[in-house]
């Protein structure tokens, strides 16, 4: 399965990394569980945010993070099962943010149907 990070993602993820250490191992845990289960394994722990149809997915799961002792964290990411990619969109922290980025979820599924 090929993974890839928009530069949004890439930006939020470095910052977090700074202030949480065990974000990276974390990280890498949540992609062996991503390629076991892309789409959700209907656990509460993965919400599917926008769906095309077909098998193009935008997820929100909650992710676990050991420098918290929690999973106080929410990865939003891009799944296409056509192709068998996984996007990174947003990552944020619970208590630092409410919610996830609406704006940037529908601009991204926006582009979709240009691709």
């Amino acid at each position: 399965m090929d993974f890839s990070e928009s530069d949004e993602f890439k930006k939020e993820f470095k910052k977090l990394a700074k202030k949480y250490p065990t974000l990276e191992e974390d990280f890498s845990v949540v992609k062996k569980a991503i390629s076991v289960a892309p789409s959700g394994n209907g656990a509460k722990h993965w919400n599917v945010l926008k769906h095309d149809g077909g098998d193009r997915y935008i997820l929100k799961m909650r992710m676990m993070c050991r420098a918290v002792k929690g999973a106080q964290f929410r990865l939003i990411y891009f799944y296409d099962g056509d192709k068998v990619e996984v996007l990174f969109i947003e990552l944020y922290f619970k208590s630092d943010k409410e919610r996830e980025n609406i704006k940037r979820i529908n601009d991204f599924f926006a582009k979709l149907d240009q691709i």
